[in-house]
């Protein structure tokens, strides 16, 4: 018989009755929990143990399968594609002609890892070519003004007031179809619109540094982002916990390889351009889905717009290279990928390596389709979301004799292998870098305040990690990697309150503390005593979750306290998945329930906003 709800928390409370802190605190501690590491010294040790991957095997079976999944491996196959494609990868079929095709003979096309032997002569099912509803034209008016490179576009329509917002010198440049006086460099169009009522704002970067070491897997960087004279839109303001969103612009290299491998003329990269769409929301991200007319450039929707690396490739865009290919041996590949006959190289294709714009315009070198045809297939480039790292109501900076207020942020710069040798960065995380590197660079130079700025909006302030506590219960903040930044905020702002001490606990996962423990030291007073770091490819080479089953007194204190909450936050594959396991395990030895019940009660915890999970 399943447990009810009352049942659950009656037989959890009944196993533990947390008593309501006096002066000294009650709790267990987090230094000398039971199992804890701590405690090596009082008991033999132990050999060590061998150390281990990040990734561990999951299943190595049809059983496994059916184990995770649910379902059959002829029910997967099925899900799949509904042509068992998988199972029948490059398989010949009777009565069909086959034809060798001479294959692309350029680095860009090996790297795709396509493999093709032979094709059918005779294609069938092939992908319909998708409908264009964006279009460039020549503007209907001569501009009044000279436009440089740094121009960007305006909408035009009946609700230019309610997208743009703009100044009466934009009503101008509305009126006689002008590009607004924007700088593109620091910030997108105008158009490009993240949550209403917010616009971008380019935040001066007021100073930056590396929180990793050589020798970290990933470069974390720290950003200080003055945010002194952004618009206060919606009467809200920055939270603990709350998150800032970016739009990061696409690389001013891979822009540029882009515009070259499509042919357009250098004089018409930064020239005026009347941009058409006949529905939906692009280029403004989360505009009205409707019908535009915009006054823009090639570079900036290259640039601003489109996202040239984040996706893998779509029939829809590998059928419009094959419409405009002149190269037949390359044109029948590309047809071929788009067909019933392709599908399983297709599944293939988009499940390999991670593939970009540029490099597959660079494996089918013919295929030279109009840039506004491409502009219809691409995926619309999307802002970052970043948690702030600090108390943003406590933070200021004295700089030329005037306060700055200040917010602050970490990046961990995202890579993946690069088809033409080495290694490229994510959109977001590469921006990031780009600018951090610049800045010091700048500083290291001799200059003392750069100008360089970040595209950034005040969203997300009301995300689970920003809601606003006004209780001082007990708090356990769990998190690995960057995930634990938005933690740094509520220490600091619960240890500069009497009332919360000896209330607030972190369990920090990282790899290796003498090159990637992200803000040592950076905590405020009685750090050591808050904060347990676990590391995974030191010592033991233990990982925070296993840590949560050693902290299981303090865990289930917490969680059956008064207004006591329990934060997660960091990637949901690995650490997400195991914490929330390791709590399970805790609710099943402390309140003796079974693993459904036990999953239920952190269910109920999370529904009542006690037990709260932010991971990616």
């Amino acid at each position: 018989m399943t447990a009810t709800t009352d049942q659950i928390l009656a037989a959890a409370a009944a196993n533990s009755v947390p008593e309501e802190p006096g002066l000294s605190s009650i709790a267990p501690s987090l230094t000398y929990s039971d199992d804890s590491e701590d405690q090596d010294e009082l008991r033999a040790p132990e050999p060590p143990r061998k150390r281990r991957a990040s990734t561990r095997l999951i299943s190595q079976s049809a059983t496994d399968i059916q184990r995770i999944t649910g379902e059959s491996t002829q029910q997967l196959i099925d899900r799949c594609c509904g042509v068992s494609c998988c199972m029948n990868f490059q398989k010949k079929k009777q009565g069909i002609d086959y034809e060798h095709v001479p294959l692309p003979d350029n680095d860009a096309f090996r790297s795709l890892g396509l493999r093709i032997e032979e094709i059918p002569a005779v294609l069938t099912a092939i992908a319909e070519l998708p409908e264009q509803f964006t279009f460039l034209e020549k503007p209907a008016r001569p501009q009044s003004q000279t436009a440089s490179p740094a121009d960007s576009g305006i909408s035009l329509g009946n609700d230019a007031n309610t997208e743009n917002n703009g100044p009466t010198s934009l009503e101008h440049s509305f009126r006689n179809l002008e590009l607004e006086d924007l700088d593109t460099s620091i910030q997108p169009p105008s158009f490009v619109q993240p949550h209403p009522p917010y616009h971008v704002y380019p935040a001066k970067i007021h100073n930056t540094r590396e929180l990793t070491r050589d020798g970290a897997e990933k470069r974390t960087f720290h950003f200080d982002l003055d945010v002194t004279d952004y618009p206060n839109e919606d009467q809200r303001d920055f939270k603990v916990g709350g998150a800032i969103g970016v739009t990061a612009p696409n690389d001013a290299a891979v822009v540029e390889d882009v515009l070259d491998l499509l042919l357009i003329p250098r004089y018409l990269r930064d020239k005026p351009v009347l941009l058409r769409t006949t529905k939906g929301r692009w280029p403004t991200v989360w505009g009205k889905e409707k019908a535009r007319e915009l006054v823009t450039t090639r570079r900036d929707l290259l640039t601003w717009c489109s996202d040239l690396q984040s996706y893998p490739p779509t029939k829809s865009l590998l059928r419009v290279l094959a419409e405009y290919c002149y190269d037949p041996n390359e044109k029948k590949i590309l047809t071929f990928l788009c067909s019933g006959e392709g599908q399983a190289v297709f599944c293939d294709f988009r499940t390999g390596p991670h593939i970009s714009i540029s490099q597959i315009l660079s494996a089918f070198p013919s295929a030279k389709p109009p840039m506004d045809v491409l502009l219809s297939v691409f995926q619309p480039l999307m802002p970052r979301f970043y948690s702030l790292s600090n108390d943003p109501h406590e933070s200021y900076e004295i700089r030329d004799g005037k306060q700055h207020r200040i917010i602050e942020i970490a990046v961990t710069v995202h890579e993946t292998a690069d088809w033409r040798g080495g290694r490229r960065a994510g959109i977001g995380s590469g921006f990031f870098q780009r600018q951090a590197l610049r800045f010091m660079d700048l500083q290291g130079s001799g200059e003392k305040a750069p100008q360089l700025y970040i595209p950034m909006f005040r969203g997300l302030m009301a995300n689970p990690l920003a809601k606003q506590f006004v209780s001082d219960g007990p708090m356990l903040l769990i998190g690995a990697g960057v995930g634990i930044a938005p933690f740094r905020g509520f220490v600091q702002r619960r240890l500069k309150n009497a009332n919360c001490a000896n209330k607030v606990w972190v369990l920090q996962g990282i790899r290796d503390s003498l090159v990637d423990e992200l803000y040592s030291g950076e905590w405020g007073v009685h750090e050591d005593e808050v904060k347990r770091v676990i590391e995974s490819r030191r010592g033991e080479g233990r990982y925070v979750q296993e840590e949560v089953l050693n902290q299981a007194d303090l865990v289930w204190f917490i969680i059956n306290s008064l207004d006591g909450r329990v934060f997660v936050c960091g990637s949901s594959k690995g650490m997400g998945e195991g914490v929330e396991e390791a709590l399970i395990k805790v609710a099943m030895s402390k309140g003796n329930l079974e693993h459904d019940e036990a999953k239920k009660f952190w269910e109920l915890k999370k529904e009542v906003g006690q037990y709260i999970a932010e991971t990616w």
